[in-house]
């Protein structure tokens, strides 16, 4: 029989903590990491790099398929530039949104996710539609979420700013990643629900490898 890959699945919106508790995460379970979100972000470069209208469907997604895309550690690279500073940049930021509501890219990238988990035999994978569209038989599926003010701090903690500014901005980007056609940001059903707002990182960390080994205990008694 074929031995099922171990997924954890990590969805929520922006600064709800997903990157930070999935890394560790992935430490405490000895599996790699995929920021899927980085992945937009890299698309979204090199089409503004290419001078390519956004909005153009097909043009953004022969980017998608063309460019060539390498993550390691925490490391991003394009067409063998390091753009891991660029991408978290305002200009990426600002139009990241537009990029991850065109369906074929997302059918790209769907693909590039599935390709790379295979490859790495399983992983925790962190997005915005990972337990609902990409991996639905995940081992685990997490919805992480926080309130907007508090998310809008961790930022500001993280990159400086405004928090009044980035909280509005984050506001708008849960506006268009819930309400986009294809693969909108949801909770799944079975998802295991965690407001990180007064919670800390190991405590997170914790409750979720606890969720996963008892789930694979059940799966193997």
């Amino acid at each position: 029989m074929t031995k099922r890959l171990r997924i954890v699945a990590i969805d929520g919106p922006a600064g709800a903590g997903k990157s930070t508790i999935a890394k560790a995460l992935a430490v405490a379970l000895n599996i790699p990491y995929l920021d899927t979100g980085a992945m937009y972000r890299m698309v979204t470069y090199a089409a503004l790099r290419d001078g390519i209208d956004i909005k153009n469907e097909s043009d953004v997604a022969a980017i998608a398929k063309g460019m060539r895309a390498v993550m390691k550690s925490d490391r991003f690279l394009v067409d063998d530039v390091d753009v891991t500073d660029i991408i978290r940049g305002p200009q990426v930021t600002e139009a990241v949104s537009t990029v991850a509501a065109l369906s074929a890219v997302r059918s790209e990238l769907r693909a590039s996710q599935r390709s790379w988990v295979e490859n790495a035999g399983g992983g925790v994978v962190e997005g915005r539609d990972i337990g609902t569209v990409v991996f639905p038989d995940a081992t685990l599926k997490v919805f992480l979420t926080a309130s907007p003010a508090v998310r809008a701090q961790r930022r500001v903690a993280q990159s400086g700013g405004d928090v009044v500014e980035i909280e509005e901005q984050i506001r708008q980007r849960d506006h268009l990643d819930s309400t986009r056609a294809d693969s909108p940001l949801r909770e799944s059903n079975d998802s295991l629900f965690i407001d990180t707002t007064d919670l800390s990182i190991d405590a997170v960390v914790k409750q979720i490898t606890s969720s996963v080994e008892s789930i694979e205990s059940n799966i193997n008694e």
